[in-house]
Order: C-alpha cells, then sequence, then structure tokens
C-alpha cells in the first residue's frame, strides 16, 4: 500500500530522468502484468519504476538509455505506470543496474563529488563517510584531513589524495540501499511499502 507521496506518483513520475534497466515486451506474468513494460531508475534519487509504452514504442528503449521525463510522457509515448521495489526487477534489469549505476554517478560527478566535500557526523562515534564500504576510521581521517586542506575537485582528485574508488563505493553504497532496509539513507529515496519503510536521514541530495 502507498502512502500519500507514493500514490501522488501514480499521477506523475518521481524524477525528472530515467535510465532504462530492461524492457518486458510481453509485460511480467508473475506479476500478471500482461502489457509491455519498461523498468527503469530514476537519475536523480535512484527511484525503481516501470514506465509503459504505447503501441509499439517498447523495442526502440535499449538498457543504459536515458529517458527525459520531464517534457511530458506523451511525447515520447510513454505513460507512467509505478514505483516498484527491487524485488520486482526482472533479472536482467538487476544484472543491467550496476553498469547503470556506474553510468549515472560517472555523469553526476560534481553532485558525488561534493558528497565527500559535505558529508557530516551522523553522531559522536559515527559519520556519513562510513557507511561507505571500505571507509573505516583511518580513511576517514584522511579524507577529513584532505578536503579540510582543499575540497576535492573530481573523482581522480579523490582517488589521487586518499587512495580510494569514489564511484565505486558510491555505486556499492546505492545498490545496499535499493536492496535491502538502512537505517540511513545517503542517496536513495526511502522506501514507503508498509514494514519496510525506515526512518533515517533525508536522501542525498
Amino acid at each position: 500500500m502507498f502512502d500519500r507521496e507514493f500514490r501522488d506518483f501514480r499521477r506523475r513520475p518521481p524524477e525528472a530522468t530515467a535510465y532504462v534497466l530492461d524492457v518486458l515486451p510481453f509485460g511480467d506474468p508473475i506479476r500478471r502484468i500482461n502489457h509491455p513494460l519498461i523498468q527503469c531508475i530514476g537519475g536523480e534519487r535512484f527511484t525503481l519504476m516501470e514506465l509503459r509504452p504505447v503501441g509499439s514504442a517498447a523495442p526502440s528503449f535499449k538498457p543504459g538509455e536515458k529517458i527525459d521525463l520531464r517534457g511530458g510522457l506523451e511525447s515520447q509515448i510513454l505513460v507512467f505506470e509505478r514505483v516498484i521495489r527491487f524485488s520486482d526487477l526482472s533479472s536482467t534489469a538487476k544484472n543491467n543496474l550496476r553498469e547503470v549505476l556506474y553510468t549515472i554517478v560517472k555523469e553526476n560527478e560534481k553532485r558525488f563529488t561534493d558528497f565527500f566535500n559535505n558529508a557530516q557526523p551522523l553522531s559522536k562515534r559515527a559519520h556519513e563517510l562510513e557507511l561507505l564500504k571500505g571507509i573505516g576510521k583511518k580513511t576517514l581521517w584522511k579524507i577529513l584531513e584532505e578536503r579540510k586542506r582543499k575540497p576535492f575537485e573530481n573523482f581522480e582528485d579523490i582517488a589521487k589524495r586518499v587512495g580510494i574508488d569514489p564511484v565505486k563505493l558510491v555505486v556499492e553504497r546505492i545498490l545496499e540501499e535499493l536492496q535491502e532496509p538502512q537505517a540511513w539513507y545517503l542517496f536513495v529515496r526511502p522506501p514507503r511499502f508498509g514494514a519496510q519503510r525506515q526512518e533515517g536521514r533525508r536522501p542525498f541530495p
């Protein structure tokens, strides 16, 4: 059962852009959906969603393709269908997800570089940066020292000065937030599906 926010998404797409994960020309028999579907992920808050193509539009879309949802879906022969869970994704969509996330993160380099420059403590003992797997106390202090000395300029700058792969760390965190309920969400819009709803930090940005 959707909450009010997600019921509003029945009337409009929840994000301005979406990236195709899979095209299901015959729908999803498991969920008893018998019309074509395009499974996508939002480019800003990583909302998983389904679009319904009109007529013979479905075959023209390819995995990884970026769709602009701001100009009116009708002009792109698409209709917004629903927000979905990770478990609703097809096996092909799940297989394409990591690669598509790499594309999104690299296309938004400044946004995620700003995250490394501006991430804040969650408590006296924990920091937002520590939610990224591979960042322990030693690496955390290195990042804090380096950004205090000079803000990071891009992914290459972070990798060179800290010795980490920022793109990989962000992608892995996004995958975590999409697959399992989290106490804290850094990048993904928190799920609102019944018992899976988690209270935590407002999703980035």
